[in-house]
């Protein structure tokens, strides 16, 4: 067994500053990362990190813009601090080395995105991403701080108390892929998740094949409420062969979208007469698709996108790597023809339910980056506000765990006497693991409490130690029985089948038909899993056993996707009903909030914090 006071689970944006500021605080930390931290997915954001640095522009204006892009389902809080802290966590990248672009005269360069009141974008050529990793990995090497790499995380140890409010995370369970060992890893003050997000739940994203939800579904199965899991960003810009993002920072300089007439549609058609390409990323997703449906799309699949006109020294010298993708991928050449773009899953503003110090419902277990919900996004995210959130709230929730005080939340968490219980739609199957009898795969995962973890006297199991050991052992006879098998499904095919639903009947447009349709097809995968094998005999590198698990972890969140893009009968940001046309904020004003309940799901409501310290955020017609 491993032990530190701070264990972070995944080396991206969130858990390097999570892991620095932990480290900052005085706590020893690690993290634990089924990737090397430089080759996680935050390396593949373009865009930029909004921050209102420049005179004329302010923290007030950025959490304005953010809120409205949100669709008014932002929590003012954490609105509010990401606004409040961007900034000075911005400054403190540039001094740690980050590459910022540069103005002739030295200052920052800051650009135009989607959504902004104000060109707010501060960016590295289009691989902000790429250049953030490498300077806080620097950080994270300079420290000492410890990092186990190439060690998936499989599931976290709790207590098991039968209320998710009353248990304490101890640690986590993690398989060496080189070595095939399973081993616990006690955290003696916290667990910070910051995994990722869910995009391979969809067959085209433009997420990492290592995006699969896992901090999502082992914080739901440890009774975590997963929050506004509905709202999935679709980015207006993907690949059509493949899904790789091309970035916003594309529009941004200039570049304009046309269908196959040589309309600029976002103007010509009336999507937004005012922002036109730079309007929010869900309202020119929408307008992509219906000139595509409407029988205006290139190739009936796609639209242009243009920058030949921003000339190729603007081109290579802020946009170089979209040259090389669009190249290399759909071999178009972007400074002599328009390339290729559609919607493509994206981003996911809802996840793991935290308060803005990062921490869950569960004493000692928190989550930062795309896999939490603060909610700061609400129901869609501004371009160029991930890296932010990245860098605030891991920050903090590194400090909080490592014990800073950070003042008391606002945004509460949990099971609580603010919530709302009644939900009227009618379910098309029963979701979760009942009336799955096995006691493997999926099913097996109804929570902390089972039988085997009771103390032999029938108390409650709470010690740390005893927690860790029973969580390992049970891994290490789940991983016996999956290996032990050598017939049944394996799990590629369930994922297939599952991703091409979600694409199919839960993407940009939805219909109730559609997403129970999906829900029953997911129902039918969680069936199939309990059949699943893995047929790589061998106890290292075994990337067939890590991929079943996360394909177990898919399942699980994509069914509260569908579900939440079920209950919520209104339409706002990115969640578009047929249904339901306009947005209701008098019914609609809440988050929606799925617990895993001994393997049924829960559904339940928290009101939005629209009440910030100075002002209030009246809801209003989001137009561009």
């Amino acid at each position: 067994m491993y032990e530190h006071d701070v264990i972070v689970v995944g080396a991206g944006g969130a858990g390097l500053r999570a892991a620095i500021a932990a480290h900052e605080a005085g706590a020893d930390t690690a993290i634990v990362s089924k990737l090397h931290p430089v080759r996680s997915h935050t390396g593949a954001a373009e865009g930029g990190i909004n921050a209102a640095l420049q005179e004329g522009d302010d923290w007030e204006l950025h959490a304005y813009d953010t809120m409205k892009g949100s669709d008014y389902l932002g929590d003012a809080p954490a609105v509010e601090t990401l606004a409040q802290d961007a900034p000075e966590d911005t400054m403190r990248l540039e001094h740690w080395g980050m590459p910022f672009s540069r103005e002739e005269d030295g200052r920052v360069s800051q650009r135009p995105f989607g959504g902004l009141s104000y060109p707010r974008t501060t960016y590295a050529g289009a691989e902000t991403g790429h250049h953030l990793l490498h300077v806080m990995y620097e950080q994270v090497v300079k420290r000492g701080i410890q990092v186990y790499d190439e060690w998936y995380v499989m599931n976290l140890a709790t207590s098991d108390e039968p209320n998710p409010k009353d248990r304490e995370c101890h640690g986590v369970v993690a398989y060496d892929v080189q070595s095939g060992q399973i081993e616990g890893f006690k955290a003696n003050q916290g667990v910070i998740l910051a995994t990722g997000g869910p995009g391979q739940a969809f067959d085209h994203t433009t997420n990492a094949v290592s995006c699969t939800g896992d901090g999502h579904a082992i914080a739901y199965r440890a009774g975590v409420p997963l929050e506004d899991m509905e709202f999935i960003q679709f980015h207006p810009t993907s690949l059509p062969s493949t899904g790789v993002l091309i970035s916003e920072g594309v529009r941004g300089e200039g570049g304009i979208l046309y269908n196959e007439d040589g309309e600029r549609f976002m103007f010509e058609h009336g999507y937004a007469n005012n922002a036109g390409e730079l309007a929010s990323r869900d309202v020119v997703s929408r307008a992509e698709l219906t000139e595509v449906n409407e029988g205006r799309g290139v190739n009936d699949e796609y639209v242009h996108l243009d920058m030949r006109h921003l000339g190729e020294e603007r081109i290579l010298d802020r946009l170089e790597n979209i040259l090389h993708l669009a190249e290399d991928f759909e071999g178009v050449d972007g400074l002599v023809e328009p390339m290729p773009v559609k919607p493509g899953q994206h981003y996911a503003m809802g996840g793991i339910e935290t308060d803005e110090n990062g921490q869950t419902c569960i004493s000692g277990l928190y989550a930062a980056g795309e896999c939490a919900c603060v909610s700061v996004h609400g129901g869609n995210r501004l371009g160029g506000n991930a890296l932010p959130e990245l860098i605030v709230f891991g920050k903090r929730a590194g400090r909080h765990a490592a014990g800073d005080d950070l003042g008391e939340p606002q945004i509460k968490t949990g099971y609580g006497n603010d919530v709302e219980d009644e939900t009227d739609v009618e379910l098309p199957v029963t979701p979760g693991s009942a009336g799955i009898g096995t006691d493997d795969g999926v099913a097996a995962d109804g929570g902390p409490r089972s039988a085997s973890d009771a103390r032999s006297d029938g108390g409650i199991a709470t010690d740390a130690a005893g927690a860790i050991e029973r969580a390992v052992e049970r891994e290490r006879e789940r991983v016996d029985r999956l290996m032990d098998r050598d017939t049944g499904i394996q799990h590629a095919e369930i994922r297939q089948k599952l991703q091409t639903a979600m694409t199919d009947y839960v993407n940009v447009f939805r219909t109730e038909e559609g997403v129970k349709k999906a829900l029953r097809i997911i129902r039918e995968c969680r069936e199939e899993y309990q059949d699943v094998y893995v047929d790589d005999p061998s106890r290292t590198f075994n990337t067939d056993l890590q991929q079943t698990y996360e394909t177990r972890n898919l399942i699980d969140v994509a069914e509260t996707i569908a579900l939440g893009a079920l209950v919520r009968t209104e339409f706002r940001g990115a969640h578009w009903r047929a249904e339901h046309q306009e947005r209701k904020d008098e019914e609609w004003l809440k988050h929606t909030l799925i617990s895993w309940n001994g393997g049924k799901p829960d559904i339940f409501y928290r009101p939005v914090i629209l009440e910030g310290d100075e002002k209030t955020y009246e809801p209003k017609v989001r137009s561009y």
